[in-house]
């Protein structure tokens, strides 16, 4: 029946997968509430009455600082399939490693240096 023998189980969980998501977009659609008032268009402040708008202008420090944890955070990453076959892989991936690694310091280093890091 199939041409590619060994992939019916890929076949039937891409099957589940899409009958789940379309079970939750077509259950949600029946059990939202319907009546949108005023209370509904309000914005949500952890319960509190809002104050001001909600557009406001943040400083760039706050953008660059997350910026900064998500490049470094992904990065790292990078380095735990390196080092769950550390054994395996030989001197070769262990300098490219390092090469990694310093490239990773000189950039933090220079972000240090820029004050990206500073929260004042």
């Amino acid at each position: 029946m199939f041409v590619l023998t060994g992939y019916e189980y890929l076949l039937g969980f891409v099957i589940v997968c899409a009958l789940v998501c379309a079970a939750a977009i077509v259950l949600s659609t029946l059990l939202a509430p319907r009546r949108k008032g005023a209370e509904r268009r309000t914005t949500y402040e952890s319960g509190m009455e809002p104050i001001g708008g909600a557009w406001i202008q943040f400083n760039i420090r706050y953008y660059m600082f997350a910026l900064i944890f998500v490049i470094f955070d992904v990065e790292t990453v990078f380095l735990y399939p390196w080092a769950v076959a550390f054994n395996q892989l030989g001197l070769l991936a262990f300098v490219e490693a390092l090469i990694f690694i310093a490239i990773l310091v000189v950039a933090l280093v220079y972000a240090w240096r820029k004050g990206a890091l500073e929260w004042s």
